[in-house]
């Protein structure tokens, strides 16, 4: 394999490309209009402008990715995460136009990708699952029957769905109908497919997922568990490795459950299995990912593996030189999401231009961006800025190192959740080890992250203000907390 385009963008385009280099593997970068200056594409040996912002006329965009691919005589594609990453269809397209597709067959692709056909997959290897339906709901009244079987709170669940899209909680039956017909909807938008399915609502628990490698030749290991219960609107926000409440037998259970999950549709490749951990430690198999994660780097950190070079020695057909007994884990590392996201405002987009820009640097201190100082975060995709992440010798070390690095690292020209993540990471539940996937729910309100201004500090900034705008007076957005001073 001497070329590969990776059909992405942004961070993890980056993150790909520099392990692409160091095994002497050209890189090709698609990209749209308003990434033309973005550091991944800098950096690719050959880039090449497929299409305006809007996904569809780029990114998302079979044919232009694939024109470019056999223009450039591409080895392989790497589809990363997000975009056509778990798409079987353009799995299928690249294998016919003889690329090799890095990442699963199209057969796991489908059948993990569809939450139902996942369920009935991994029946036969005895793997644990959340009591609920294994086909799709035909209607209301069977669904209200269902559910009263198994016992309220249920979660309704999208069959294609992710990302918590198509997915609500029914705590009576009086709700069942209404949150039935919105996740419905919501799912149909998503995802164009409106089937779905009823499971029991685990309360309070956490979420822990397995990072699996295997090969074309019937091998499979587990790479740990990351621990991943801090989230905001289903989706996840801080990760840690190794889970601290997982222990060495409960580790060697939950990942074999996920070695046999991979099994079941004869996956190759990295992937990550998913699942629910109750208060009593029962865990519950939710779904599998068949890519590459958003929180790899945590699990590269304790291992010491580069599971972007992983993926490519699979897909160039090696058999795996890693067997279950040599995967160690050392030390601790957490990771957090940085996204231009405002929590004191509901955890919305706050997009804009990066005026200022400084990265924290030491050892153990990781940071996997896609953006410069100068740029303005598009409004056409995930607005996630980078990914902080720092390993030490233990969970506490680890914890203070982030805590620092957060404090370093410098975005000015908008909000992010750095803050969030800070409060998360320093939170007396988080330190103990005792939060679950309600976190934010149950601890967090946006005006704990709001903080007075000492008068001192507000009068010199309001005087320099008003020296630098001739005298004009400073319009306020938060006059108890001086908003204006902190984002200005």
């Amino acid at each position: 394999m001497n070329k590969v385009l990776v059909a992405n963008r942004g961070e993890i385009t980056l993150r790909i490309m520099k392990t692409l280099r160091r095994l002497n593997i050209q890189s090709v970068a698609i990209y749209s209009d308003v990434d033309a200056d973005a550091p991944f594409v800098k950096y690719a040996d050959e880039a090449y402008c497929i299409g305006e912002a809007t996904p569809s006329e780029s990114y998302l965009n079979m044919d232009k990715v694939l024109e470019v691919a056999v223009k450039t005589g591409t080895d392989g594609i790497h589809p990363a995460y997000g975009f056509l990453s778990e798409n079987s269809e353009f799995a299928r397209r690249v294998s016919e136009a003889g690329i090799k597709f890095i990442g699963p067959s199209i057969e796991a692709i489908n059948v993990m990708g569809d939450k139902l056909d996942a369920k009935q997959a991994v029946k036969a290897f005895n793997v644990p699952m959340v009591p609920g339906t294994d086909e799709e709901l035909t209607d209301i009244a069977s669904g209200k029957k269902i559910a009263a079987e198994i016992g309220y709170p249920i979660l309704l669940k999208a069959s294609a769905g992710g990302g918590g899209k198509g997915m609500r909680v029914v705590e009576n039956e009086g709700e069942f109908e209404e949150q039935f017909e919105r996740a419905t909807s919501e799912a149909i938008n998503s995802f164009g497919n409106g089937a779905m399915f009823i499971e029991k609502f685990v309360q309070q628990p956490k979420h822990i997922e397995i990072q699996i490698l295997a090969d074309a030749h019937g091998n499979v290991i587990h790479l740990n568990e990351r621990e991943c219960s801090i989230q905001r609107r289903h989706q996840k926000v801080v990760e840690e490795a190794p889970s601290p409440v997982v222990d060495a037998e409960l580790r060697a259970r939950i990942g074999q459950a996920a070695v046999n999950v991979a099994k079941s549709c004869n996956y190759e490749g990295v992937g990550t299995v998913e699942f629910l951990l109750d208060k009593d430690k029962n865990f519950y198999f939710l779904e599998m990912n068949t890519r590459l994660q958003v929180e790899h780097p945590v699990t590269e950190e304790i291992t010491g593996l580069d599971l972007v070079e992983e993926q490519i020695k699979v897909a160039r057909g090696e058999v795996l030189d890693i067997k279950q007994e040599d995967v160690k884990i050392n030390g601790h590392s957490i990771e957090v999401r940085v996204y231009a996201e405002d929590p004191e405002n509901e955890f919305l987009p706050d997009l804009g231009k990066i005026v200022h820009y400084k990265k924290p640097e030491g050892l153990g201190v990781r940071v996997d961006d896609g953006y410069e100082q100068g740029m303005t975060i598009p409004l056409n995709y995930d607005p996630m800025i980078a990914k902080l992440i720092v390993h030490a010798e233990d969970r506490d070390a680890a914890i203070e190192k982030m805590l620092k690095a957060i404090d370093d690292y410098q975005i000015n020209g908008f909000a992010t959740t750095n803050a969030f993540c800070r409060f998360a990471i320093d939170h007396e539940e988080f330190r103990k080890g005792k939060f679950t996937i309600n976190f934010v729910g149950d601890h967090y309100k946006a005006e704990m992250l709001r903080k007075e201004v000492d008068p001192n500090v507000a009068e010199l900034a309001y005087g320099l203000f008003k020296k630098l705008s001739n005298d004009q007076e400073p319009v306020y957005e938060d006059q108890h907390n001086s908003a204006w001073l902190k984002r200005k």
